[in-house]
């Protein structure tokens, strides 16, 4: 009996081992793993030029920006000074590109084989190799440009050196050396305009992919266009076609499977996100801006055995000379403003391009409401509202004083300023404010008096709550957790620059625990956020 249970024990030790051994393999590498250094960028948008520019925005200098705040006209002059930088560092081997190389390229496919020239000039002036994977733009079902075609368009930049594809869909595994393997995987669906097309075979095969290159000794590297994880607050229910479905339990699967590292795009930001598997295993996804809008921005990756190392590039200047001659219509004021920065330049077009957008949806049009109704006349008081000076003797400052509203000192111009301002930092990455900065509290306190003012305007001033209010601190207990989790990213990730544990460092138990603690940190953070400002206002109203 006492053999038998002996037995018994080894029996489960063994078993127990064994899924140890699969859910948590990157232990079993050796040492001595050869270093792999890559940039990566995503979502060129690449744009035919205009001959001559066009716009409708009332601004001075960025008259022609548009909804998506994407530099369309210069996006080719861009492209061609990433690709000039990745050419002189010495520290890039190779470039990835993570979707979204060519904005119409469903429709217009002279915009991929444009790109497609444009690397193919990379890579023999340079000698290094690039790989792409395509983005919600690039194809489409029945499309000018289809799975077939994207491949053979690209067949250059990954597909003629991959070890396995997939033939109903873009997908591919290609050797960065002899002990990275990328994995470029096809996240779209070919029918529709923006929704991934994950699903449990696309899921199995990125994991058996993963688990050939474990077999062989490699370390699987993960490309894909949608988000793997959170990039944005509550990106699965506001923004849900910009993440993967189920993406805890695939970013599980993929963690398990030995995969650390994603880079991905799609959601035009600089974010990096961690994810702990039940094994207790890490995942990283770092997503990319697009290249052609602010911050103009790119990725650096070192990968050695132990750690993982990146930082983040900005283009920083662009052929101006280039430019003017194929596209005329910029003005004086304009070529100044990218001659002294072509950063600061698309952050100003990023920000014109925001405020358009936000304006455009509160129109009755977009909206579906009568012009002339209640409804629509307050609505149509926000724009102007958030357009109004804080200063001046009709600024906001003064308006706030006659609901008993206190606004901070500030040296934004108007509300849309700040606010557009907190979109630029989301993008750029690095979200270094609080809920006690003075942008967050003045954002805060604008959203209650636009909002208060919105409703009141039409009634006697004696009408209107007095201060902050009931209904005010309500506003504020909704919105003051999404506006944290906006502009104060706390993951323990540094978005832009930072040494993280590499594919040979691993810490179950350690990992778990960690794990728990931020989800717990942050869950009672946002919980106790709310209850502050919803329990202010409760107050108010027991009077």
């Amino acid at each position: 009996m006492k053999h038998k249970r002996i037995v018994s024990l080894f029996l489960c030790a063994v078993i127990l081992f064994s899924f140890i051994s699969s859910a948590v393999p990157l232990e079993t590498f050796a040492a001595d793993k050869k270093a792999v250094s890559f940039a990566v960028t995503s979502d060129i948008h690449y744009n035919q030029p205009r001959s001559v520019l066009e716009g409708e925005i009332d601004d001075p200098i960025y008259w022609y920006a548009n909804r998506r705040a994407a530099m369309e006209d210069e996006s080719g002059f861009i492209l061609d000074a990433f690709l000039e930088q990745c050419a002189g560092d010495e520290t890039v081997e190779f470039v990835l590109i993570a979707g979204d190389l060519a904005d119409n390229g469903r429709s217009i496919i002279e915009e991929h084989l444009e790109v497609a020239e444009k690397l193919r000039q990379f890579e023999q002036t340079s000698g290094k190799q690039v790989y792409v994977i395509n983005g919600n733009h690039d194809l489409g079902t029945g499309a000018a440009c289809d799975v077939a075609s994207f491949k053979e368009i690209y067949r250059e930049f990954g597909y003629d050196e991959a070890l396995a594809a997939e033939e109903t869909t873009c997908s591919y595994t290609a050797d960065l050396n002899e002990k990275y393997r990328l994995i470029a995987l096809d996240s779209c669906d070919p029918n529709a305009s923006t929704e991934d097309g994950m699903s449990k075979a696309r899921v199995d095969w990125v994991c058996a992919q993963a688990s050939q290159a474990r077999i062989e000794g490699k370390y699987p590297i993960l490309m894909m266009h949608h988000n793997l994880l959170d990039h944005m607050p509550m990106q699965r229910v506001v923004s849900h076609n910009f993440i993967v479905r189920n993406h805890f339990s695939t970013a599980a699967r993929f963690a398990d499977s030995g995969i650390r590292l994603c880079v991905s795009g799609h959601e035009h930001c600089s974010d990096g996100a961690k994810f702990t598997s039940p094994g207790g295993n890490l995942i990283y996804d770092f997503a990319v801006t697009s290249l052609t809008m602010y911050p103009l921005q790119y990725r650096l990756f070192t990968l050695q055995d132990d750690v993982i190392k990146y930082s983040a590039k900005t283009v920083d200047k662009i052929d101006l000379n280039a430019l003017t001659t194929a596209v005329e219509g910029y003005t004086s004021d304009q070529l100044e403003l990218m001659q002294a920065g072509i950063n600061e330049y698309a952050k100003g077009f990023l920000k014109a391009g925001v405020k358009y957008r936000l304006t455009r949806s509160l129109r009755a049009e977009q909206l579906g409401l009568p012009e002339n109704g209640l409804l629509m006349r307050i609505i149509g008081r926000i724009p102007e509202l958030a357009g109004t000076p804080y200063s001046g003797e009709n600024g906001l400052n003064a308006l706030g004083a006659s609901y008993g509203i206190e606004l901070p000192e500030t040296e934004y111009e108007t509300p849309w300023d700040l606010a557009t301002e907190v979109v630029a930092m989301h993008y750029a990455g690095g979200e270094d404010l609080t809920m006690d900065s003075p942008e967050v509290r003045l954002l805060l306190r604008s959203l209650v008096l636009i909002l208060r003012h919105t409703l009141f305007a039409d009634l006697p001033r004696a009408y209107a709550p007095v201060g902050i209010g009931a209904a005010g601190y309500i506003v504020l207990a909704v919105a003051a957790p999404f506006i944290a989790a906006f502009a104060c990213d706390t993951d323990g990730v540094d978005d832009n620059n930072g040494t993280l544990p590499g594919y040979s460092a691993q810490d179950s138990a350690g990992n778990i625990t960690d794990a728990a603690a931020s989800v717990w940190e942050r869950l009672t953070y946002y919980v106790s956020l709310t209850f502050t400002y919803a329990l202010k206002g409760l107050r108010r109203w027991s009077f």
